[in-house]
């Protein structure tokens, strides 16, 4: 009894070898995003884990990573270095820096596909990698523009909040929103077009930060008591819910009455809470998890040498407080 009980557990232990050597052996799909410290980039993550769940059998793996810190660019170049030396099978980047991450690709020349996703390379060196994966970013911009140009027609002051200032992403929306609003391409800053007109001081950037997001709304807020809108690019000020909360709150009675109003980017749970609570008049949401989910299915498609369209947009969502859509409570 005790021979068989033995045989069955030293069965167990070569079958459980077996699937560690097996899995040891899959190839990695890399997916690299600007910071580990943003809940946007954690859909992207889960993304990734459904495609692992959705095909446990595939002789690939995917593996997110990316530097602690959004504000962290030469660390995300680095990781980049660091998997492509490695020898992973594909890597899909969400570059943070984009002309410093896409001059570190000029040098190491990576044999194996590149793609991005999220956030683009700038429109020169997009010869680098094979495809982008994610939002239409000037459309993005664009929608926000809409929704500000809905809610005050006859425009106002204004202040935008980006992010890095060398994130193709951000740029790109904020082009969209500018274009859109003045009612003119290539428009740098507003300056009574359309009758709106950027306050001095703006825009902001956050570098991804967002405890500086919520600063900047605060100070703003307080040296612009008469501001219009105020628009978040991306969602870094909302994704801090009690810091946010309190960074409204001195201004809730100009939110209620739409004498201020916030158009922000994105969706995601605290977000929807706080638009929810009327502390944001419209979100324009992208879809990070879908990114994550697809990303890998298009690198095997690399691999194979297959051609994929370029760009592949994965779509926004709306909400407003007529039309709440997807962040309905």
């Amino acid at each position: 009894m005790r021979y068989v009980s033995q045989l069955a557990a030293l069965t167990a232990i070569l079958a459980m070898a077996a699937a560690g050597a097996q899995a040891q052996e899959k190839k990695t799909l890399a997916i690299v995003v600007k910071g580990l410290d943003n809940p946007f980039f954690e859909q992207i993550n889960l993304g990734c884990q459904d495609w692992a769940a959705a095909n446990p059998s595939s002789e690939y793996e995917c593996f997110y990573t990316g530097p602690a810190s959004s504000a962290d660019e030469a660390g995300e170049v680095q990781i980049v270095d660091d998997l492509i030396t490695k020898g992973v099978a594909a890597i899909a980047i969400s570059p943070s820096n984009a002309p410093a991450m896409a001059n570190r690709l000029k040098e190491i020349a990576p044999k194996i596909p590149v793609m991005t996703v999220d956030a683009d390379l700038s429109e020169a060196d997009r010869g680098l990698r094979a495809t982008f994966l994610g939002t239409d970013n000037y459309l993005m911009g664009v929608m926000m523009a809409q929704q500000a140009q809905r809610l005050k027609p006859a425009g106002g002051t204004i202040c935008l909040q980006l992010g890095n200032v060398a994130a193709d992403n951000i740029n790109a929306r904020a082009a969209g929103f500018r274009d859109t609003i003045s009612g003119a391409k290539g428009t740098a800053r507003l300056a009574g077009e359309g009758g709106w007109t950027e306050i001095q001081g703006c825009p902001v950037f956050t570098n991804d930060q967002i405890d500086l997001a919520n600063q900047q709304m605060a100070d703003v807020f307080t040296a612009n008591p008469d501001l219009d809108a105020f628009i978040l690019i991306g969602g870094w000020a909302q994704f801090a819910p009690q810091a946010y909360a309190q960074v409204t709150d001195q201004v809730m009675d100009r939110l209620k009455s739409n004498d201020l109003i916030i158009v922000a980017g994105d969706t995601l749970p605290p977000q929807v809470q706080a638009f929810n609570e009327g502390r944001s008049h419209a979100q324009i949401g992208q879809r990070p998890r879908e990114m994550g989910l697809k990303a890998p299915d298009v690198m095997i498609k690399l691999i194979n040498g297959e051609t994929v369209p370029d760009p592949q947009y994965t779509g926004l969502d709306v909400c407003t407080h007529e039309e709440p859509g997807f962040c309905a409570p």
